[in-house]
């Protein structure tokens, strides 16, 4: 993992003095709140419906245990018990008290973390694949480039004022787990044939109020160009993305208002200016970073099927840690290890990417004592390991049973992307985390998901869309109707390679239908199943009409009957 030179510490120290006295300014009223809360928001610090919430950085998803313990600390010092884990493989806490959000960025310094610019019209927490350098499939390990644009792009002087946001995700497999078409920049690692590193360019991706893949709009750009090449698509943003509106200033609205090939013939003109100047990255600062990012000490062991594995278990365990090896276990590229992924979708008894601070800490135990002392954030809202000897494996499953934390549902149904919703959230619409719940309850045997096989659920309980509804298979969206809470459906959406935005079946549904939605929709895919299909296949090929008259002929029938 990276670790902090002198100058990160350094910055990260002074903009918690900084920030100390900004707060207790605020407390004295000599700051007001229309002044105070652009500074707090540079900090991570928002203002919810029952109190702060501090989000923190954890750039490409990526963590110590040693930081993992701290997160826990803070949890229990400072709000209830528990942290949520967002789908930017950032994690919030949602019950801060304003006067001691200082001490906590002073604890979090301690341990080489922040909160700057998890919020704001700046470029925010860069995002990667969880299984970056031991996937089996990777062509790049994109782990040094995203620490150099993170250090590249943090307290830029030049995009600290952005029309809106700016959010990037990098990629270097050959199956994209970074969903890099729903950023606002997408970026594509690969080789090219003498094995250099370059780099496809995709912009103006964005869900929300309007959803909009990114389009390739540069390809095989040399990784030493980027800063260049960056700087140039920001510019045009920032000189013609729309500041009069905030729902149209994403820049997925000006590169659909300019089209592709306007679009990039401007940042190419841009870029005619920078690509030869001094911003661009250098070898050496790629071997600078890239010796944090060096292989672990692999033990040389032989590989295992999973037959052999599961042979020494006792009989009795044998199906549970069979479903667990094949839902929760993903291929590595060293013999004899895997990578596994600790659910934090329990059945209804937690919301969808929280974890306890007692979790916490046994995550990082794990960590520590199975792979490697480091730990990984999924943008579905999971732990990953990413370095476990396959002798362990059994090992592991059974003490992570013991927290809640090996469930076998990643990728089924109920393994529910969500965001806090109303609950937490003073701009959503409706709540998440119930309805999360209730499709969970009802949705609880594990023999029924695992014969439907992948099926991805995500809620947004606002058109921010932080539960990227849009991309899941079944999105659900909050929406306000009359001063209710109300439900959208959407069918369709899609992640990885094939990324797809979702349509909507019809109009919305009140709370206490939606299970009874859900469970009309998977019987329409088991009733038109063919043999082996997913749910995304049957979509795509039977399309939403049956799906559609399905729900809304029950629902009907239903009220009718009521």
């Amino acid at each position: 993992m990276y670790q902090y030179d002198q100058i990160d510490q350094q910055l990260v120290r002074r903009r918690v003095e900084q920030f100390r006295n900004q707060v207790q300014r605020r407390l004295s009223d000599e700051l007001l709140e229309e002044e105070f809360r652009p500074l707090r928001l540079q900090n991570g610090l928002y203002l919810q419906r029952h109190a702060y919430m501090l989000r923190i950085a954890i750039p490409y998803g990526m963590l110590s245990t040693r930081q993992l313990r701290t997160l826990a600390d803070i949890s229990e010092k400072y709000d209830r018990n528990y942290g949520h884990f967002t789908t930017r493989q950032n994690i919030q806490f949602n019950w801060i008290n304003l006067e001691q959000t200082p001490d906590i960025l002073a604890d979090l310094a301690l341990v080489e973390m922040h909160a700057i610019q998890t919020s704001g019209n700046c470029i925010r927490n860069i995002t990667s694949d969880p299984f970056a350098g031991v996937a089996a499939d990777e062509v790049v390990d994109p782990r040094p480039i995203c620490e150099l644009l993170r250090q590249w792009s943090t307290l830029h002087p030049e995009f600290a004022y952005l029309p809106r946001k700016f959010k990037i995700a990098i990629s270097g497999a050959k199956q994209d787990r970074a969903v890099i078409l729903a950023h606002d920049i997408g970026l594509l690692l690969k080789e090219d044939d003498q094995g250099n590193t370059i780099c496809d360019i995709f912009a103006g991706g964005g869900l929300g109020r309007t959803p909009i893949l990114g389009v390739l709009v540069k390809e095989n750009l040399s990784w030493e160009k980027l800063p260049s090449y960056l700087t140039a698509v920001l510019r045009v943003y920032n000189r013609f993305g729309r500041r009069d509106n905030i729902y149209k200033a994403r820049i997925k609205i000006l590169v659909k208002a300019l089209g592709k090939i306007e679009f990039s013939r401007q940042v190419e003109a841009e870029w005619d200016h920078l690509k030869d100047a001094n911003d661009n990255f250098q070898n050496q600062e790629w071997l600078r970073v890239s010796q944090f990012f060096t292989k672990p000490e692999y033990q040389p062991v032989a590989p295992m099927s999973q037959d052999e594995l599961v042979k020494g278990v006792k009989s009795t365990e044998q199906l549970a840690f069979k479903r667990w090896l094949e839902r929760n276990t993903r291929a590595h590229q060293q013999s004899g290890y895997a990578s596994v992924v600790l659910s934090l979708k329990p059945h209804g008894t937690a919301a969808p990417g929280d974890a306890s601070t007692e979790q916490m800490r046994a995550i990082a135990n794990l960590a520590d004592l199975y792979s490697f002392g480091e730990v990984r954030i999924t943008h579905e809202q999971n732990i990953v390991l990413a370095d476990v000897e396959q002798t362990k494996l059994f090992e592991l499953y059974q003490k992570a049973k013991k927290f809640q934390l090996a469930i076998p549902n990643i990728g089924l149904l109920t393994d529910i992307i969500a965001c806090p919703g109303g609950d937490f959230c003073s701009l959503a619409n409706a709540k998440s985390l119930p309805i999360a719940s209730a499709i969970q309850h009802r949705f609880d045997d594990l023999d029924y998901l695992f014969d439907l096989g992948e099926i991805s659920l995500n809620i947004s309980g606002c058109i921010n869309s932080c539960g990227h509804h849009h991309v899941g298979n079944i999105g659900i969206l909050g929406v306000d109707k009359d001063g209710s809470e109300w439900y959208q459906i959407t069918l369709g959406g899609s992640q990885g390679n094939q990324t797809s935005i979702g349509k909507v079946i019809g109009p919305s549904f009140d709370a206490e239908e939606v299970p009874d939605v859900i469970a009309k929709i998977i019987e329409v895919f088991v009733e038109k199943r063919e043999y082996l299909e997913s749910f995304s296949q049957v979509v795509t090929r039977i399309g939403i009409e049956p799906f559609k008259q399905k729900v809304y002929a029950s629902i009907k029938k239903e009220n009718t009957h009521a």
